[in-house]
């Protein structure tokens, strides 16, 4: 119950902040067919009824190969894109009628046992999407397959005023009565880049972009991706991350991928601060700086803790505020996640490095060697010779980092004369 009662109340600024935005959702064919397609509309309908705009974009490709299969037909691609020809095309509608149909249905669904009792939604569709044919490239006819020309920006606005949930499929017609065969990726990021939305939101297989070693990359500014994708090749990741990043430079300040496979990837992402998938942003998501005055309530929240453990020297709200110039911290989303103090030392050359410490939730990043060196910085500006630190319980960090056992003897008469021998902390220095 204590954690349910945290989560909801570390939720609640994410649920005020999403109110009344647009966000556009990307679930691709193979998120439809996974087994927690269920959990995933539940997480959807929530969005609404905090009262988030949702235009939904579902793929189809695993649904149309099945199709191809089942009439004995080959499918055709080149460079990457299917080649539409008209019996594929069949095949196509046939795939995206039933996958609407079958979408728009559990959307419907009022049940008491269901977590969407209640909710009264209403789904819209329709000819949103105008489309346009690819022609011929190096000498291949596309036929069928397309690429949006526009989206009909007025019509969904006015649905998503009603309160209905938009679903937009993988389908585009042209004005002479064409219908055409477009990538779910594109019309999920051309949506987003015309409605001016807040945020678009790509549901993958994997928890979000990995890394060389497996692991999960939290975040990611759009200049680079490049280096990313040329690493990715032809893998799915690389298209979810070129739709981020043209969505990005087309002026959505937010893209996010996350998981199709696990149950609550959606919710995770949106509304807990370290997020469960890859967000690419345009502003910084997280800034190192110097403290101001209204960074004392944070930084209280955030030592707090360790003075009540004895890891910190206790101070008072009066003296941060006294001392908040003193301070550098590391923000995120609004909260001081890590910061650090440079005191310089009467009547010396040295300084002393104090108050260093990151919230437990963040110190698997370089958050600490950040602020470290951002001290350092700020000691040789000074004109500063020397950094001390008094530590307790940090000795080796300190150690690996440059700094070498000293003593009272050696620090400034300044600062010898305030040293704690009941608290008895390791004294290093390191010149600077």
């Amino acid at each position: 119950m204590h954690d349910y009662v945290n989560w909801l109340r570390h939720a609640s600024p994410y649920i005020n902040a999403h109110r009344d935005c647009t966000f556009v959702v990307m679930l691709p064919g193979d998120g439809v067919a996974h087994p927690n397609f269920g959990n995933i509309v539940h997480d959807l309908v929530l969005l609404h009824s905090l009262g988030v705009r949702l235009v939904l974009v579902h793929g189809s490709r695993p649904q149309i190969e099945s199709r191809l299969e089942a009439r004995g037909l080959q499918p055709h691609y080149h460079k990457g894109m299917r080649i539409t020809d008209a019996a594929t095309l069949e095949c196509v509608m046939d795939a995206v009628g039933q996958l609407r149909i079958a979408i728009e249905a559990r959307l419907s669904m009022d049940m008491a046992s269901s977590p969407m009792q209640g909710s009264r939604l209403r789904v819209a569709s329709g000819n949103l999407v105008t489309a346009r044919p690819i022609g011929v490239l190096d000498g291949v006819d596309y036929h069928h397959t397309g690429e949006v020309r526009r989206v009909d920006r007025k019509g969904i606005n006015r649905l998503l005023d009603e309160r209905s949930i938009v679903l937009l499929s993988p389908l585009g017609y042209s004005p002479t009565g064409e219908t055409f065969n477009l990538a779910c990726e594109d019309v999920a990021t051309r949506a987003a880049i015309d409605l001016g939305a807040d945020k678009l939101l790509l549901f993958g297989a994997e928890s979000g972009l990995l890394d060389e070693q497996g692991r999960l990359v939290r975040e990611l500014r759009p200049q680079q991706i490049p280096a990313h994708m040329k690493r990715l090749g032809s893998d799915y990741q690389a298209e979810l991350l070129e739709a981020a990043a043209e969505a990005c430079s087309g002026g959505v300040a937010r893209s996010h991928i996350v998981s199709y496979a696990e149950d609550g990837a959606l919710l995770t992402e949106l509304f807990t601060r370290h997020g469960g998938g890859t967000l690419v942003a345009q502003e910084q998501f997280e800034v190192t700086r110097e403290a101001a005055i209204e960074d004392v309530g944070g930084l209280l929240d955030l030592i707090s803790p360790l003075e009540e453990q004895g890891i910190l020297v206790r101070r008072s709200r009066e003296v941060l505020e006294r001392e908040i110039e003193q301070f550098s911290v590391v923000e995120r989303e609004g909260m001081i996640i890590a910061c650090a103090a440079l005191y310089q030392i009467a009547d010396s050359d040295a300084g002393e490095l104090a108050c260093l410490a990151v919230n437990p939730e963040y110190r698997h990043g370089r958050r600490g060697d950040e602020l470290l060196e951002r001290i350092e910085s700020r000691a040789r500006a000074q004109g500063l010779k020397t950094l001390f630190v008094l530590t307790t319980r940090t000795a080796h960090w300190f150690r690996e980092r440059g700094f070498e056992p000293s003593s009272v003897e050696r620090l400034p008469a300044a600062r010898a004369s305030l040293y704690n021998f009941q608290r008895n902390s390791k004294i290093f220095e390191k010149a600077l």
